[in-house]
């Protein structure tokens, strides 16, 4: 026979089941106020990128995403934006399930690394910019057919690869030389397999923009792939510029470039001031007084800037100025004072004299 509940078990059921009673807080509540607060961990998702190598990952990829926009504009003679919109971390099985079939799916390998990389450039800008460089590309909204490339869209698309090669390698320059190449291309993704379904990779979406037509662009790094790196990312060392040495064949071209660039000179006579009366009365033949004398030169002006002296005189029947000094600038002028103080005030120092013993 079922037990029969009592008037006050009915009332505490009626209690803890009414969520707006909050005059009856359940037992567990202070345990659970007291203690630590939970996070959630996902074991089929391990997170093995830190947050601080996610942020160089942003960092050496926004740059990348300007320059590859800029040579994008560059190619196709018209403004084209590419601009990061996201990077995390998630299994290889996740991207390849959110990508679009048949796609431009390119799988990229170096011998400096232990895997491969995958750049995906989706159909729904990839067909537009192969429509611009055959010509195309004059009306927005067009569509875009569903289906793989095509043997000369292929090698179309080899030249935005190489260009989006040719960014990641200055990207990444400071870190590793990866000297990248175009192993393998496929239309569907679900047949390229580099690493397990459940690896950590880490996905670098771009978003490309040419008039009103946008796409995404896609970088996969599998995490196993650059493993051996991952201290270098952790630390700054990715943020040094490297400084190149000059080299002599470029100098060469521009000393001659700049000496061959010409340059306006002007020669100051003298200066003085007369009346408009004085100048209307003016003749042929006549002599205007100055307070300048002749020995004191005349002023050379470079570009705008007082650069000589020089004296007036005759070669030839032409007319020509005969550079007798050169006027200090007034930042040389300050730099030699300052030199003065400071030697000066070295000078000043107390010398120790030396302690007896």
């Amino acid at each position: 026979m079922a037990d029969v509940l009592s008037q006050s078990e009915v009332e505490s059921l009626l209690a803890a089941l009414d969520p707006g009673d909050k005059s009856a807080p359940a037992a567990g509540a202070k345990n659970s106020e007291s203690s630590a607060p939970i996070s959630i961990y996902d074991f089929k998702r391990p997170e093995r990128v830190s947050k601080e190598q996610m942020r160089s990952f942003h960092a050496l990829h926004e740059g990348f995403s300007r320059e590859f926009g800029a040579g994008l504009s560059g190619m196709l003679r018209t403004i084209v934006e590419c601009k990061l919109i996201s990077v995390d971390q998630l299994t290889y099985s996740e991207f390849v399930f959110s990508l679009e079939n048949p796609t431009c799916f390119n799988l990229l390998e170096s011998d400096l690394l232990e895997g491969n990389i995958i750049l995906d450039l989706n159909p729904s800008i990839i067909y537009p910019i192969v429509d611009r460089l055959l010509g195309g590309g004059r009306e927005s909204g067009q569509s875009y057919p569903s289906r793989g490339l095509t043997e000369i869209e292929l090698r179309l698309v080899t030249r935005i690869t190489d260009l989006a090669i040719a960014g990641l390698e200055n990207a990444w320059i400071n870190i590793c030389e990866w000297k990248l190449r175009v192993r393998q291309v496929e239309s569907n993704p679900q047949l390229v397999q580099i690493v397990p379904p459940n690896e950590v990779i880490v996905l670098i979406s771009f978003e490309i923009t040419m008039g009103d037509m946008r796409g995404i662009m896609n970088l996969c790094i599998p995490f196993n792939t650059i493993e051996p790196l991952s201290s270098k990312l952790s630390s700054d060392s990715w943020s040094a510029y490297s400084k190149k040495a000059a080299d002599p064949r470029q100098q060469l071209n521009l000393e001659a470039g700049l000496n061959q660039a010409k340059v306006e000179m002007i020669v100051h006579l003298a200066n003085t001031v007369v009346t408009a009366q004085d100048a209307e009365r003016l003749s042929i033949g006549d002599i205007i007084m100055t307070d300048k004398g002749t020995e004191q030169g005349m002023q050379i002006l470079i570009e705008g800037r007082p650069t000589f002296k020089g004296s007036p005189g005759v070669i030839k029947g032409h007319k020509a100025v005969q550079i007798s000094e050169t006027l200090i600038r007034p930042e040389d002028l300050v730099e030699q004072k300052l030199a003065k103080v400071q030697a000066k005030s070295k000078s000043d120092k107390p010398k120790k004299k030396p302690v007896e013993q």
